[in-house]
């Protein structure tokens, strides 16, 4: 849409079309685009090209969706370009160069490094450790705790990110796009690229983060603390999911935001700040909206309803919008606020609302482009576990002084007289004080309790539980940070259009999996980076991530986003 767009604008260049990018040339027919260049009907042609531009890649990459495809084909019909729904469209001098973008961009996508004619299956990624059959307890602990490890699951349908189920009684999800970093950026350096090894493959990886935190069972406690706290940390946090511990928390910008951090150079010592067994370092907050001179107001609700709201808020799991679509969502929000003044970086004259929807849906595309490349290229190189193998693998009783950090109120060994949940065969493992699925309770008691570590499960949904990739790097830090810094620049201005972004989990009905809201949940943030910060936080929440992929993710979707918006400036012409 932002080629079919700066094809009629003066100083704008397209990013493929007319150029040579990856080995796909996209040439198009001058006196075609001469012919349709009368200033006089700019504007209805410059809608009609990008129109059929979009529908063309549309429903070439949707083309196994039919919902997809028939909304496509009626907004074509409801935008008067076409007399039924039905294909096929008429063609004009301004249908035929919008088909023509759209090829342009289809043969990009099949020599792009993303295997899309292989339906982007891994090529040669193999797991190291066999599946963890989530329902089994004791059985099927990773043998390698610090590689990725699939999930099975039995007895109940997997639901993959599109929301479609595997009706087969037993799944085990594959690795998504562990050979991401093979594909084709917008706009990461050269100098952010390597070829590592690993198994005897080599992985392109961009802006390597070094190692995350390993386990090595013949080494001292203290060699292996950073990885045993990273993942005591997510266990102690599930505890928090309780509305009724009496623990209330302002969540407005007053309270929560403004967190500074030179992600260059966070240390573990930092981590252990940052991130405290009783949650989070919130930052100082705001002492007052920049937009109206007066303080925010205070909200003071249940932690349990907040880490709740916040953890499924940001999920994105299966039938949403994902994670990077999230972000198109909350430009969408802020692109509609009265407050916002269309001016590009907060200069000059206002745009247009097509010019500036479409700068902005391409700058940030661009970069949330770049964050996935950046992020999967790194999971797929380190492989690295997530929190559900690797609290189940320390709360072993072989693992003892060398597993989980022990503490009364959250986490403690199984004695040889144990609760009502453990028989004998338990004695010795570790057992958390944490969110419990309704399988795992009796139907009215809470939903926070004291749980076998090797029963453990995140607060998500049962038939998602954990998204089939490596944990290291979160890909939502990556993202958020990176959607957060484009929309900080494309607006001037780091903070929402009034002063404020805002979303309401109404009481009772929000939340998916199990009742709550207790009470209705505003979520708030001052600044973009807030949210972003807000959106990392979830995933810990969630049992998800660990810290140590949270603070790398944040660093490289800075790094992600300064490329990408002088990337696209440069396209724009505002340099």
């Amino acid at each position: 849409m932002y080629d079919a767009w700066a094809l009629f604008e003066e100083g704008a260049q397209p990013y493929l079309v007319n150029q040579t990018l990856g080995g796909t040339s996209c040439v198009l027919d001058e006196s075609l685009v001469a012919a349709l260049a009368d200033e006089e009907a700019k504007a209805s042609t410059q809608e009609e090209v990008m129109s059929f531009a979009a529908f063309g890649l549309l429903t070439h990459r949707f083309q196994g969706c039919s919902f997809t495809r028939s909304s496509a084909q009626s907004l074509m019909q409801e935008l008067g370009y076409t007399s039924s729904a039905a294909l096929p469209l008429p063609e004009t001098n301004a249908s035929v160069l919008g088909r023509a973008i759209a090829d342009c961009y289809i043969e990009y996508g099949l020599n792009d490094g993303s295997n899309e004619a292989g339906g982007y299956q891994n090529r040669s990624y193999q797991p190291a450790n066999n599946p963890l059959r989530v329902d089994r307890g004791l059985e099927d602990i990773a043998e390698d705790p610090n590689r990725w490890q699939p999930l099975t699951f039995d007895d109940r349908d997997f639901i993959d990110q599109s929301g479609n189920s595997s009706s087969e009684g037993s799944a085990t999800p594959e690795f998504l796009s562990a050979e991401w970093g093979q594909v084709a950026p917008f706009a990461l350096p050269d100098s952010a690229r390597q070829e590592l090894e690993r198994d005897s493959e080599t992985f392109i990886v961009y802006h390597d983060p070094g190692p995350p935190p390993l386990y090595r069972p013949e080494a001292s406690s203290e060699e292996n603390e950073a990885y045993r706290w990273n993942f005591s940390i997510v266990a102690n946090w599930a505890s928090h999911h309780d509305p009724n511990s009496g623990v209330m928390v302002d969540i407005s910008p007053a309270s929560a935001g403004g967190l500074e951090v030179d992600y260059e150079s966070v240390e573990q010592s930092d981590y252990e700040e940052l991130y405290r067994p009783d949650g989070p370092n919130w930052g100082p907050g705001h002492s007052q909206n920049p937009a109206t001179g007066e303080p925010y107001q205070v909200q003071s609700v249940p932690l349990g309803d907040y880490t709740r709201v916040l953890a499924e808020f940001w999920a994105d799991g299966p039938s949403s919008e994902t994670p990077p679509g999230h972000w198109f969502v909350i430009l969408n929000y802020v692109s509609d606020q009265p407050e916002l003044t269309r001016q590009w970086a907060g200069k000059g004259a206002a745009l247009s609302p097509l010019e500036w929807d479409v700068k902005a849906y391409f700058a940030l595309g661009g970069a949330l482009h770049d964050a996935a490349i950046a992020a999967w290229s790194i999971k797929g190189f380190y492989d690295y576990i997530r929190p559900i193998s690797a609290i189940r693998y320390l709360g072993q009783a072989a693992r003892g002084t060398q597993g989980l950090f022990l503490s009364p109120a959250y986490i403690r060994t199984i004695t040889e007289e144990p609760s009502i949940n453990f028989g004998l065969e338990w004695t010795g493992q570790a057992e958390i004080f944490t969110w419990r699925p309704a399988m795992e309770r009796d139907a009215e008691a809470p939903s926070v309790g004291w749980l076998a570590s090797a029963r453990w499960v995140p607060y998500q949904p049962p038939n998602f539980i954990t998204p089939p990739f490596a944990g290291y790097v979160s890909g939502h830090s990556t993202f958020s940070r990176a959607a957060a810094e484009i929309l900080t620049a494309i607006t001037g201005d780091p903070y929402f259009p009034g002063g404020l972004g805002e979303f309401i989990a109404e009481k009772d009905t929000f939340l998916e999996f199990e009742r709550g809201p207790s009470e209705e949940i505003r979520l708030q943030w001052a600044t973009y980076r807030d949210a972003s910060d807000q959106t990392s936080l979830s995933r810990i929440w969630g049992g998800i991530h660990p810290p140590v992929d949270d603070i790398p993710g944040r660093r490289i979707g800075i790094r992600v986003a300064a490329d990408a918006i002088e990337a696209a400036n440069q396209l724009f012409g505002a340099n």
